[in-house]
């Protein structure tokens, strides 16, 4: 049976972060689900360019305007993985950690806490308030896993592509639908 995940994409900086995890998803001919808010197909085109969202909707296998809380990924009987949140937004966070299913993202995202299915947010804010601590705080307390997109130093990469492909890689490999995708630490 084929894998699905739910990729969101909020309006955070770190679009590219998006679309490698849909590159590495549907390399691994994951099914990918994608929902992005308005200010994710704006910032899209900033960080990476015109022609961005339609690159990235190819990937994905269906597409779910955000205002559509009827559309299949909003119901727990709709069989995925898990989601992915790339980039995640503080206010998708918050929205997310006080149940406020107010659009297709922030409900998908409340389905997986409920159905006990992996939430993976890539959570996109620098410095940190205590609200966005305290949000992070009780989304893990349901269940969710927080990957701040922070870059693997040790594997001295030369561009931010590699870092965006190894946060990405990461990411997916907390879904554990394949053999780890990231490139691992090996001690010299």
């Amino acid at each position: 049976m084929t894998q699905r995940v739910i990729l969101g994409v909020s309006g955070a900086s770190g679009a590219v972060l998006a679309r490698e995890c849909a590159v590495l998803l549907a390399g691994m001919g994951v099914e990918i689900d994608l929902t992005l808010s308005p200010m994710a197909e704006r910032t899209l085109e900033l960080e990476i360019g015109r022609g961005a969202q339609a690159e990235l909707a190819a990937l994905a296998t269906r597409i779910h305007a955000i205002r559509d809380l009827g559309a299949s990924i909003a119901s727990g009987s709709y069989p995925v993985a898990g989601m992915i949140v790339a980039p995640c937004s503080m206010r998708s966070l918050a929205a997310i950690a006080h149940g406020l299913d107010d659009n297709l993202l922030t409900r998908s995202a409340g389905v997986q806490l409920k159905e006990r299915r992996p939430l993976i947010l890539l959570a996109r804010e620098a410095p940190l308030t205590l609200a966005h601590l305290r949000n992070m705080v009780a989304v893990t307390e349901m269940g969710g896993t927080i990957l701040p997109p922070v870059p693997a130093f040790y594997l001295r990469p030369q561009t931010t592509l590699e870092i965006a492909a190894q946060i990405a890689a990461r990411a997916v490999d907390l879904l554990r639908l394949a053999p780890p995708q990231a490139t691992a630490w090996a001690n010299p």
